[in-house]
C-alpha cells in the first residue's frame, strides 16, 4: 500500500494518520536547515489564540512562535512539500469526497517551556478547516526531550515524539489535542486543508444566520 493510500486508510478508520515517510529524509532535512535559519534570523512571532477581532496573544494557553508559508512565493524546498501536499489533498478528495480546496500553513517552532493546551483545530466562528497536518523537524530528538504531541481518542491518548520526518495527519474538527513542554527548542510545519465555508455554500447571512 502507498504511503497516501495508508494515511487515507487510516484517517478514515481511526481520524488520524502517522507516517514517518510521507517526505524523503534529505527534503526534511532541507525544511529544518531553513526553518532554524528564519529562527536565527528573528522572522517568527508569538502565535495568538481565537479569530478575528477576538485575536490575543495567551503564553498561558500557547507559547509558540510562527511563521505563515505564503503560496505564492515559496522557496525551493517549500514547494516541494506543498507539491506533495497538493498530492495528498487530491487524494484524500477523491477517496474521502472532502472537497478540500486549499492548504494554509506555518512553521512553528516552541522554546524550552512553552506549550499548547488541549485544544480543537476549528474555530467556532469558521468550519473551513477539514484537515490538520504536522511535519516534525527536529533531529537527534530524545524522549526526555519531551515535547510530545497528544491526542486525545475515545479509548485514551496517544503520545506522538516530535521526531525529525514524522508526519501526523488528523481531523481538525473532532481530533482534541495538546503540545507540551520541551527541553529543547521545537521546531514543525503545521498546516490545515481548508473547505469552502458551508454557510458560504448555503449562502446563509453570517450577520442573521436564519435568513
Amino acid at each position: 500500500m502507498s504511503i497516501l493510500a495508508t494515511i487515507i486508510a487510516d484517517l478514515a478508520a481511526q481520524g488520524w494518520a502517522v507516517a514517518t515517510d510521507f517526505l524523503p529524509p534529505d527534503a526534511v532535512s532541507a525544511i529544518a536547515d531553513e526553518a532554524r535559519g528564519l529562527w536565527a534570523a528573528d522572522r517568527f512571532r508569538q502565535a495568538a489564540v481565537g479569530g478575528g477581532s477576538g485575536q490575543a496573544v495567551r503564553l498561558d494557553i500557547r507559547g509558540d512562535r510562527i511563521t505563515w508559508l505564503d503560496e505564492h512565493s515559496l522557496t525551493p524546498i517549500q514547494a516541494r512539500y506543498w507539491a506533495e501536499i497538493e498530492a495528498l489533498r487530491g487524494a484524500l478528495n477523491q477517496e474521502l469526497f472532502l472537497g478540500l480546496e486549499s492548504f494554509e500553513a506555518h512553521l512553528a517552532v516552541y522554546p524550552p517551556g512553552a506549550f499548547y493546551q488541549r485544544h480543537l483545530d476549528r474555530l467556532a466562528t469558521s468550519d473551513t478547516r477539514v484537515i490538520s497536518c504536522s511535519l516534525y523537524l527536529n533531529t537527534d530528538w530524545r524522549v526526555e526531550h519531551g515535547g510530545q504531541f497528544r491526542l486525545y481518542l475515545a479509548e485514551g491518548h496517544v503520545d506522538i515524539p516530535p521526531c525529525v520526518g514524522t508526519f501526523v495527519v488528523f481531523r481538525s474538527d473532532t481530533v482534541f489535542h495538546e503540545v507540551l513542554p520541551a527541553t529543547q527548542h521545537r521546531f514543525s510545519l503545521t498546516g490545515w486543508y481548508r473547505r469552502r465555508s458551508l454557510q458560504d455554500f448555503f449562502g446563509i447571512d453570517r450577520r442573521n444566520p436564519e435568513r
